[in-house]
């Protein structure tokens, strides 16, 4: 089976996409891994593009491990640059199983996408049982075998937790993020965040993405990390989140929804055969 795909990154989170909306393919679990495979082709994610009758489009995302994923922010900002790109429009309304995504393309290849209201019950996380979700009470250990406890869990779309620490450095988030994303609190697992509040107005961060591992950057926690500071008080409602390959902007407004800016990549038209 051969057929035409995309890629785009942001920040380096990196996704295939297939438009599924003229000539739709389908694929198994298999083929999906193999796809998201860097042996093969490579990415964080692989994106459907599928037709909506009430938006620009309905969006599937699958994680590298062949999961479904409920939201990707930065998969979701570049598809609104794809689309706008294609029907030169400057707001893009998309679909996915989480909801409806809001997207104003800001600049050429800067995208700013509503995300939604950050929620923090714990059967809407979800969480297995009903404990305090600001403070979870998990233990994450640092590079010098000292014992941590906490974590603030935060849903934007699918779950995430938080763990507010002095000096990101001082951990292996591929050490952690595994055991931390299975853990027992999590039924539907989690994605796993380090971050180090430098001041108000920027944090440092690591991720583990549930299904996919280390990577790059990743928008959904992002914002989860700048609702989680938010809610304890740590940063400003307007912050700056750092991954090692750049900077996005998050806003959270009087109703607690969520806004996340930052670049998006150009697009490449690649040939998959499988």
């Amino acid at each position: 089976m051969d057929f035409n795909a995309y890629k785009m990154n942001g920040l380096g989170n990196d996704f295939v996409i297939i438009d599924n909306r003229l000539n739709p393919i389908t694929l198994n679990h298999d083929q999906i891994i193999k796809i998201c495979d860097r042996k093969f082709v490579g990415c964080d994610q692989l994106i459907l593009i599928n037709n909506h009758k009430t938006s620009d489009a309905h969006l599937e995302f699958f994680n590298s491990d062949g999961s479904e994923s409920g939201a990707c922010g930065n998969g979701t900002r570049c598809i609104a640059r794809f689309l706008s790109k294609e029907n030169n429009k400057k707001n893009i309304l998309l679909t996915t199983s989480s909801g409806e995504l809001n997207s104003d393309i800001i600049g050429d290849n800067l995208v700013e996408t509503e995300i939604g209201i950050g929620k923090i019950e714990w059967n809407e996380i979800p969480l297995s049982e009903n404990i305090n979700t600001k403070n979870l009470g998990i233990k994450i250990i640092d590079n010098n075998g000292a014992e941590h406890s906490g974590g603030t869990a935060v849903n934007v779309g699918n779950p995430h937790v938080i763990f507010f620490v002095d000096n990101v450095d001082d951990f292996n988030i591929e050490k952690i993020g595994p055991g931390i994303e299975k853990h027992k609190f999590f039924p539907e697992k989690c994605n796993v965040t380090i971050a180090q509040v430098i001041n108000k107005d920027l944090i440092r961060v690591k991720v583990w993405e549930r299904g996919a591992g280390l990577t790059k950057a990743c928008g959904t926690a992002a914002c989860a990390t700048a609702f989680a500071g938010f809610i304890n008080q740590l940063n400003s409602n307007q912050v700056i989140i750092e991954f090692m390959t750049g900077n996005l902007s998050i806003k959270i407004d009087k109703d607690n929804s969520i806004k996340m800016k930052g670049p998006v990549s150009n697009i490449e038209k690649i040939l998959i055969q499988l």
